[in-house]
């Protein structure tokens, strides 16, 4: 269980991480800045999933939105992390705009806020911090107070 953990989460982040400083650096377009973003969410979801498993939660839902707050609720410490969860999914199901597609300052426009590859950098940031304070908690090595 904790290894589908370790995989699924890092996985995402890895292609994450591949999609920023690979693919984005040579493309630089805006489905690319959207992909990014949905792995970002994926990995977040898995590691959620991962944690209601380990935290015992009887009837864990289907929906990740749900998912996220049964979290929250279990672990009131990471309202933080669940509302940026939440802005990552906005960003990501909203209509969208293009600014200087093709090059330097890429931009996704949104109506949560303009996503370019500095913004796209700190939400990767901050979803691997998720996904390893996490994987610590499920581990034992950091404990919830």
């Amino acid at each position: 269980m904790l290894e589908d953990f370790e995989e699924s989460a890092a996985e995402e982040l890895k292609r994450a991480d591949h999609l920023i400083y690979v693919t984005l650096k040579y493309t630089r377009t805006v489905d690319v800045i959207r992909n990014t973003i949905l792995r970002l969410i994926n990995a977040m979801d898995f590691a959620v999933q991962e944690a209601l498993t380990y935290l015992k939660v009887k009837n864990i839902s289907s929906v990740a939105r749900m998912r996220m707050e049964q979290l929250v609720e279990k672990l009131p410490k990471l309202k933080e992390y669940g509302a940026f969860y939440f802005l990552l999914r906005r960003i990501y199901n909203t209509g969208f705009g293009k600014k200087e597609e093709y090059r330097k300052n890429v931009t996704l426009l949104t109506e949560e806020g303009d996503v370019n590859i500095e913004v796209l950098k700190e939400y990767f940031e901050t979803t691997k911090r998720f996904v390893k304070f996490l994987e610590d908690y499920c581990k034992g090595i950091v404990t919830y107070k």
